[in-house]
This record gives C-alpha cells, sequence and structure tokens, in this order.
C-alpha cells in the first residue's frame, strides 16, 4: 500500500521526528512544560506517601527516660519504626501486638525497677552484704510488678524491712513491708483489692504477717491498716462481704415472697444485719445447794465401834486419901432400898460409858460443767425496710387509678416479711412495711447520635475521603496536566512556510492570504531557517524524499 503523503512541513510519527518537535518548543514554553511535569511528579509522589503513610497507635505512655531508651533500642533491633512524642512511644498499628508480645519476652518494660535479673550478673568476690541488698532489691521489684498488673494500678514501690536473725537477742524484730501505690486517674482499690496486695506481699516475704503490710496511695491515704481516728477497723474485707451476702439472701427472701403478690416493680426492700464475729469459748462449773440426805448419792460411808469394862469414878475429898486405893469392901446382910436403887444407878452409867460407836457417812458433790463455744457470725439483729406501691383500680369508664392498700392485707404482708426473715422479737428485730405511692421517673430521651457524629461512620469518611483524595488528585494530574502536555507535544508546530490550515492557490501561492500575509509567512520561514537550520534541511529533505 502506497504511504500518503504528508504535507510540507509535517513532522513523521518516529522519535526523530517527535524530538524535532520538542526542539522546536520556544524556551519560555520548555520551561513551563518541565515545571507543570515536576509539580505533577510531586504531588503524585507524596500522594503516594500518605497513603502508605502507616497509622501509628500508643505502645507505651509516661516512660521512664532509663526505660523508654531500652524500649526503643529494642525496636530498633526489631526494625520496628516508632515515633516518641511527649513521652508517648507510638508504633504502627499493623505491629503494635506483635511489638508488645516480643517486648513482653524481652521483659520490657520492666517498671517497678529491676528483678532478679540483678542476680544474673553477679561479680565475683561480692561480699554478703551486696549479696543480701541485690537480693533485697530483686524481691522488691518483682512485688513492685506484680502490683502493677493489677487493673487500676499505674506503678507502685515496695519496701522491705527485713530482720536479720540474732543469737544475742530474746526476742527477734518482726519484718514489716510498706507499698506506695499510684493509680491511674479516677480509679480506687477497694478493700478486697487492699487487702489482696498485703496477703500478696505476706506470703512473699518469709516472717511477714499481713497486718505488717502499709498501703499507701499518691495521697498519702492509708488503705490499710488502722484507720485515720486511730482504731482498728471495725470489719476486714471477708466479713464486710460475709455480711452483704446474709442482706443480701434476706432480701431476695423478701422480694420473691412480695413480687408475686404486689406484682414486680411494686416492691423496694432494704435489710440491715447486725452480725456478731466474735468467737467466744465459756466453760462452767456449777455447785447447786445441799439436798436433802434422802435425795443425795452416798459415795462412801465408815463405822466404828468399841466397848470395854466400866472403871471405877474417882471421887472424895480431895488430897492424898483420895488418891488411895480403896480397902477390902463389906457388902452388908441386909440393905435398905434406897441403898440398893443407888448402886443400880450409879453401877449402870459407869457400865454404860465403856461402849463407843462412830459414823462417817460422804455424800456425792452436786456439779454441772459445761462448755460453750459459740461460732462467729451469728446474726444479733435484723431490720427491714419496706415500701409497697398503691394498688391501681380501674374506674366505671375503665380509667386506671391508684388507692392505698387497706390496714388488712399491709398487716398481712408484713406477717409475710416475718417469716420470711425469721423474725425475732427477743432478737430485737425490726419489720417496717409502708404503702406508699411510687413515683415513676419518665425514661430518659435519648437523642439518636447523627451520622456525622458517630466516630465509625466518622473513621469510614475519612478511610473514604483519604481514598477518593487520592484518586482525584491522580486523575487531574493525568487529565489535567500530563494529557494536554503529552497532546502539545504530539501536535506538529507550524509549517515555516505555510501557516497552519492556509492552502496553496494555483500559482503558488497562499489562497487564504493576501500578498501582505505571504510576505509576512515569507519572512518567518528566513528567520527560522536562520535560527535552525536543521530544521529546514529537513524539511527539504522530507520533500525531495517525496513525503511532501
Amino acid at each position: 500500500m502506497e504511504a500518503q503523503p504528508t504535507a510540507p512541513g509535517t513532522p513523521g510519527t518516529g522519535l526523530v521526528p517527535r524530538l524535532q518537535t520538542l526542539t522546536q518548543i520556544p524556551l519560555q514554553q520548555k520551561i513551563s512544560l518541565m515545571v507543570v511535569l515536576a509539580v505533577a511528579i510531586a504531588l503524585g509522589a507524596g500522594a503516594w506517601m500518605w497513603s502508605s503513610t502507616p497509622d501509628y497507635r500508643v505502645l507505651h505512655a509516661n516512660l521512664a527516660e532509663r526505660e523508654g531508651g531500652a524500649v526503643i533500642a529494642a525496636l530498633q533491633q526489631m526494625n520496628v519504626p516508632y515515633k516518641f512524642i511527649d513521652g508517648t512511644l507510638m508504633v504502627p498499628a499493623a505491629q503494635l501486638h506483635e511489638a508488645r508480645m516480643r517486648l513482653a519476652s524481652q521483659g520490657l518494660p520492666r517498671g517497678g525497677g529491676a528483678g532478679f535479673e540483678l542476680m544474673e550478673n553477679q561479680k565475683l568476690g561480692a561480699s554478703q552484704f551486696v549479696e543480701q541488698i541485690n537480693y533485697q532489691r530483686a524481691l522488691e521489684g518483682e512485688l513492685a510488678r506484680s502490683i502493677q498488673s493489677l487493673g487500676g494500678v499505674h506503678s507502685a514501690r515496695v519496701h522491705l524491712a527485713l530482720s536479720r536473725p540474732s543469737a544475742f537477742l530474746r526476742e527477734q524484730p518482726r519484718t514489716s513491708a510498706s507499698v506506695l501505690v499510684n493509680l491511674h486517674p479516677g480509679r480506687n482499690l477497694d478493700a478486697m483489692q487492699v487487702a489482696a496486695i498485703a496477703h500478696l506481699i505476706s506470703h512473699s516475704v518469709p516472717g511477714l504477717p499481713a497486718k505488717n503490710v502499709s498501703i499507701v496511695d499518691q495521697n498519702g491515704t492509708l488503705l490499710s491498716g488502722e484507720s485515720e481516728s486511730g482504731g482498728k477497723r471495725s470489719l476486714d474485707a471477708g466479713q464486710l462481704k460475709f455480711q452483704q451476702e446474709i442482706e443480701q439472701t434476706f432480701l431476695r427472701r423478701v422480694e420473691s415472697i412480695l413480687a408475686p403478690v404486689l406484682g414486680a416493680g411494686n416492691v423496694r426492700a432494704q435489710v440491715s444485719a447486725e452480725i456478731d464475729f466474735t468467737e467466744t469459748e465459756q466453760a462452767e462449773e456449777i455447785y447447786k445447794p445441799n439436798q436433802r440426805p434422802t435425795d443425795a448419792a452416798i459415795r462412801s460411808q465408815q463405822t466404828s465401834e468399841s466397848s470395854g469394862p466400866a472403871a471405877a469414878a474417882a471421887g472424895g475429898i480431895p488430897g492424898a486419901l483420895s488418891n488411895q486405893a480403896p480397902g477390902t469392901a463389906s457388902a452388908p446382910i441386909a440393905a435398905t432400898p434406897g441403898q440398893a436403887g443407888s448402886a443400880v444407878a450409879a453401877t449402870t452409867p459407869a457400865a454404860a460409858a465403856g461402849a463407843r460407836r462412830d459414823s462417817t457417812v460422804n455424800y456425792e458433790v452436786d456439779k454441772s460443767i459445761r462448755h460453750v463455744k459459740q461460732p462467729m457470725g451469728r446474726v444479733k439483729r435484723i431490720s427491714v425496710a419496706v415500701v409497697v406501691n398503691h394498688m391501681t383500680v380501674n374506674d366505671a369508664k375503665g380509667k386506671p387509678s391508684t388507692k392505698p392498700l387497706p390496714e388488712a392485707q399491709i398487716a398481712q404482708l408484713t406477717e409475710l416479711v416475718q417469716g420470711a426473715v425469721g423474725y425475732s422479737k427477743e432478737r430485737g428485730d425490726v419489720v417496717s412495711v409502708v404503702n406508699s405511692p411510687f413515683k415513676v421517673a419518665e425514661p430518659e430521651k435519648i437523642e439518636e447520635l447523627p451520622l456525622w457524629k458517630n466516630p465509625e461512620h466518622i473513621e469510614t469518611a475519612k478511610n473514604m475521603g483519604k481514598h477518593l483524595l487520592i484518586g482525584g488528585l491522580a486523575l487531574f494530574l493525568l487529565l489535567g496536566i500530563l494529557r494536554p502536555a503529552l497532546r502539545a507535544l504530539s501536535q506538529p508546530p507550524p509549517s515555516p512556510v505555510l501557516a497552519a490550515g492556509a492552502e496553496l492557490g494555483p500559482d503558488g501561492t497562499p489562497a487564504q492570504l493576501g500578498a501582505a500575509g505571504y510576505d509576512q509567512s515569507l519572512q518567518n520561514a528566513k528567520m527560522i531557517a536562520r535560527q535552525d537550520p536543521k530544521v529546514v534541511a529537513n524539511v527539504v529533505k522530507e520533500w525531495v524524499n517525496g513525503n511532501g
């Protein structure tokens, strides 16, 4: 197929004609084109860098200088990019969890000082005192790390006063500990957490009772031990929890027995229980008054009897004669009756005086021994307060209204409550049931969050806007800058002899140009030939080759 000849001065489609076209562009236009291309490249590079910039998240905040340096050195070894702004260390969100796990495997950040890693770098020839100090520092650091792992505790410091056993002291000093906790803003430690910290330290240090652990927060408030008034706490954490469980048990009993009668939401109750946590042990030995001998039990009985001849009774006038033995008695032949009766009366007491009888009876002692041990946690007194709502009735038109409960029904409810809590008048229990209308609060109107205020939607819109902006910028660079520039390069320059769009007449002169215009075009062609002879030579070459 024969090639179509091009118009005179029209360059071909090869690389050389395009370079020729580029050389024909004026210098000022070349500079403008280069500036536009540089700006387009810079904008494209900036958009690419902005789109590829990772989202940084907080890795650790409020790091100490020593801890921060160790963490940054570890991140550099792991080739993890980071940012350190006002004491806050941030890493890309995609590498956040991996960085935390790898730092945790290295024990970073240590927090609370050094731990047992101090024992790994023991120097040869260290004294026993240095070893003891390092051991105490390591123990304090490990305890501080354990306390910092609790929720609400930002940092902690532990000071141990370890006792040194001595053979010269009869009473050894007791080990004690002091803990300073720095809590997060708006966080507090309840009694259970304070007791947990005290028991954690107590069971970690030999010979340290929990009562010798003092816990103080960053405001100087004593959280354990004695209260501000100087007295001991009335209840510890376990006793307080036990009391609350007893009260909640009674409360559930009251509400469960009244709810089916009055309806759900029509009963409000509170229970206060007074618990006796004293543990007593009593031993009694009681002796009762002496009982009648017939009712008493004989323990032992002993009887002794003795008899012998009666001895002559001493008589007479005191003196030597009365102490002499009596002479030979001579009984009279006849005695008077009075004399015989007197003799019998005299001898009878003497004969009876020779017999003796002793009797001893031992009875069992009446006593009772009793050992009484009362366990702790005994309910001393219960106070129950119950409020019931007015009953709802409908009138003849079906309109609902409320009215108080009858006194008889309130009395029945009181008996139900007394039976549910095990009411005891001797114990001093109090049960109060009051009938009063409830004021139902209107439900709070929660305004729906607009779409433009929803954090999730805002984040989604940011991501979409980011990608749309990048796409729009790329489209603008392609269609608004690069395409016009390439089109300008691809268009041929005006012919040095013939202006664009002009046609030659029969005599070889431009048909659309007058004589003045032809002369002007001729002068322009001459000027171009003088400035750039290569272009004219190429045009003539094209004409000679038959392309013109």
